[in-house]
């Protein structure tokens, strides 16, 4: 299982952003290293109307990815596909960061086995 979650302000430009572009890429590097089960990708993006970056000034903006996993990968496996993820975005977002005042932020969150439910039909 991986959730990739993307939460980005709305005064950047989708065309820079290129979400979709940026999450075929996630998934598509998440299913080459045979840790991830495709079946189980989840990729979604929250664009927030209301928000503040540092000083407030309006030309800053942020996105970031916050990564759910399912229990089973040791920790020196996440530290490098979390690295490998975190490359992916940086150079993906290297348009939109040569062009606007952004923070960029990644997170990888491993769930508890034992209060996560799910179901799929394939």
């Amino acid at each position: 299982m991986a959730h990739f979650i993307y939460e980005y302000s709305a005064n950047l430009p989708e065309d820079l952003l290129d979400l979709q572009g940026l999450m075929q890429k996630m998934h598509q590097k998440a299913a080459e290293t045979d840790i991830f089960p495709m079946a189980g990708m989840r990729s979604r993006a929250i664009k927030c109307e209301h928000f503040r970056v540092a000083d407030g000034d309006s030309d800053k903006g942020f996105l970031n990815l916050s990564m759910k996993v399912g229990r089973g990968r040791d920790e020196p496996t996440r530290i490098h596909v979390g690295e490998m993820f975190w490359q992916i975005m940086l150079e993906h977002l290297e348009p939109l960061m040569a062009e606007y005042s952004v923070t960029l932020s990644y997170e990888m969150r491993e769930l508890e086995e034992k209060v996560k439910f799910n179901s799929r039909n394939f």
